[in-house]
């Protein structure tokens, strides 16, 4: 099997990408408008050129900067995980404590 990457015919960005299976001989044929040249992971806007059989990064600084999360997003998304982290603890000690009132033996 082999990865196949399918782009538009006019801007020859990424469209999509599948698996494609040997015919019965092992050989592969690859439709028009698909390549079986791979890209790099990190590429956030992929353009494949077919003269030089390599994609290439289209996208601007500003768009790749605007997919990442502000230092905001991120202190509030740590803020959240501290709070479930003492949440969690706190439903854990009173699960202990209704356990003992019930006569259970939990310590």
């Amino acid at each position: 099997m082999k990865n196949i990457f399918k782009y538009d015919k006019e801007t020859f960005l990424l469209i999509d990408n599948d698996v494609l299976k040997p015919d019965d001989q092992g050989n592969y044929d690859i439709p028009d408008g698909w390549t079986d040249i791979s890209f790099d992971p990190g590429l956030y806007l992929p353009k494949f050129y077919p003269k030089e059989k390599v994609w290439k990064e289209t996208a601007t600084q500003e768009y790749i900067e605007s997919l990442q999360p502000s230092e905001t997003e991120t202190n509030e998304l740590d803020l959240l995980k501290k709070q479930n982290a003492v949440l969690s603890y706190q439903i854990a000690q009173l699960q202990k404590q209704i356990e003992q009132l019930k006569g259970g033996t939990s310590t």
